[in-house]
């Protein structure tokens, strides 16, 4: 590759792609160095450093995850919205880890607030809207959706659902099930196919 043309979006994406092929935790300026053929000398004119660019490639996948999670979510309320969410969380880790694992990268306060996080917690909160919880469940139910996405997410990419004959994909299918259950149980509401009950008339 040639020096030319060289940019710190093109730098970014090229270390996004590169933390998807080795890993995240891969990725340095030496490396994406070695990949445009230059010196790493070259690239300080464009990055502060590994953590600059490392925190850059976090707040690539942030915003390109939250893009696919609201087209999923459009038009979608319930369960739907709650399958469309977790598949798109795990369809992005399953094509980027790299990216996905980007993600989770810790940031910090300030810029975590401009970031595209802040828009991963509202669709959350927009799904959860579909279920009627007050506060503070909504932060719970907030913290357990991630939880369990991010475990799962997690597990799978370490291969820990390869020994057993059971399908991951049933078992996903049954999770995103029994958070519908749990989510309609602990808020107001209504099962599938059920008409929220009518308040009796005062005598």
């Amino acid at each position: 590759m040639v020096r030319a043309g060289l940019s710190v979006e093109r730098l970014v994406l090229a270390g996004a792609e590169l933390a998807d092929e080795v890993g995240f935790d891969q990725v340095t300026v030496s490396a994406l160095a070695r990949r445009f053929d230059v010196k790493v000398a070259s690239l300080y004119s464009h990055l502060k450093g590994s953590q600059d660019l490392r925190t850059r490639i976090a707040l690539l996948a942030l915003e390109e995850l939250a893009d696919r999670c609201a087209d999923a979510l459009a038009g979608r309320a319930g369960r739907d919205a709650l399958a469309a969410f977790a598949a798109a969380y795990r369809d992005y880790a399953r094509e980027h880890p790299g990216r996905y694992d980007a993600a989770r990268l810790r940031l910090d306060p300030e810029t975590a607030a401009a970031s595209a996080g802040v828009r991963h917690a509202r669709m959350a909160r927009a799904v959860l809207r579909g279920y009627d919880l007050g506060e503070p469940e909504q932060t719970h139910a907030v913290r357990l959706l991630g939880s369990v996405f991010h475990g799962y997410i997690s597990l799978e990419a370490a291969g820990g659902f390869a020994h057993t004959a059971v399908d991951a994909r049933e078992s996903w299918a049954w999770i995103v099930d029994s958070l519908d259950a749990l989510l309609r149980t602990r808020g107001g509401a209504p099962a599938p196919g059920h008409a929220a009950p009518r308040p009796r008339p005062r005598d």
